[in-house]
């Protein structure tokens, strides 16, 4: 099983306080099942299992959207093979 990697931010933004749309996303991340979760102010990153990454992005876009996001960008890379150590970039 291929690993990947996603990248998003949630627009618009609001650097006095976070929107609740940031808020929801990052919550859908950190609850899913990934490793190596790292959520800031301007991007958050998780890695993970093919099908897990993919389940936490279809429901970061469905529930970052319900919360009022106007737009989300992400970017998805491959990252490895599942497994012990597997990590080569492509």
């Amino acid at each position: 099983m291929e690993r990947l990697r996603v990248e998003f931010t949630t627009e618009p933004f609001d650097l006095d306080e976070a929107p609740a749309h940031a808020v929801v996303a990052r919550e859908v991340i950190q609850a899913a099942e990934l490793d190596a979760v790292d959520v800031g102010p301007f991007g958050n990153t998780a890695e993970g299992g093919a099908d897990q990454v993919l389940a936490a992005v279809d429901a970061l876009l469905r529930r970052a959207l319900e919360a009022g996001a106007t737009r989300v960008s992400l970017q998805v890379n491959v990252i490895g093979a599942g497994g012990a150590g597997g990590e080569g970039g492509r």
